[in-house]
């Protein structure tokens, strides 16, 4: 079986097995995502999703978070670790969207690149789940599964897995793909303990590299 046609098959069986897959960070903005997804780095979805009501709660919009200084930010999302860096870019994206977007944030990659704390996961991250656009988001969680299951061979930078995709993944299945193999990474194809095999969907299709 080929890269594409083991690509399309797993999609196929991961949609069955999780059809209602979606980003598991909690917004109802955009610019909201953008403020958890840095929260994100090396820290739970879970745990963001805590921290970032106080946050909201005391600053409901893109002007009141731009007018913040980064030391009140910083004592609110201190608990995703990594506070000082996070609350200061934060600080600054905010307002980047405030003076240059109009407090919106922009539906074009490049420019979300250009933002404070924002890379290549992140953008795509955006650009799929707000804006409805093709996206593949290399987390650890889509690196390790891909590589697992011989869509990739080898390779852990994420750009490099990102480009590798985009060759075999339809550009309208990569969101929501992405999202499904965190699902998958979480619940059978695990990291800290040996992965599920004998209950994973993808048994009979997958090359199980590095798997033992």
């Amino acid at each position: 079986m080929r890269k594409k046609e083991r690509a399309l098959e797993i999609i196929r069986r991961l949609k069955t097995e999780y059809p209602d897959a979606g980003c598991t960070l909690d917004y109802d903005q955009a610019w909201k995502l953008l403020v958890s997804v840095r929260l994100a780095a090396q820290c739970t979805d879970a745990r963001v999703n805590v921290v970032v009501e106080e946050l909201y709660a005391k600053y409901p919009d893109v002007n009141a978070l731009a007018e913040a200084g980064p030391e009140d930010i910083e004592a609110i999302v201190k608990p995703c670790g990594l506070g000082k860096s996070k609350a200061r870019d934060i600080s600054a994206c905010m307002k980047i969207l405030r003076d240059e977007y109009g407090g919106k944030v922009p539906d074009d990659f490049d420019k979300l690149l250009k933002l404070p704390g924002v890379g290549r996961k992140s953008a795509n991250l955006i650009m799929g789940d707000v804006f409805g656009k093709p996206a593949i988001v290399t987390d650890t969680h889509c690196i390790r599964l891909t590589n697992r299951m011989g869509l990739v061979d080898g390779v852990k930078e994420p750009k490099k897995v990102e480009m590798a995709l985009w060759k075999i993944i339809p550009p309208e299945e990569g969101s929501d793909f992405c999202h499904r193999l965190v699902y998958h990474g979480r619940d059978v194809c695990t990291a800290r303990t040996k992965p599920f095999c004998d209950k994973c969907c993808l048994e009979d299709i997958c090359k199980k590299v590095g798997v033992k």
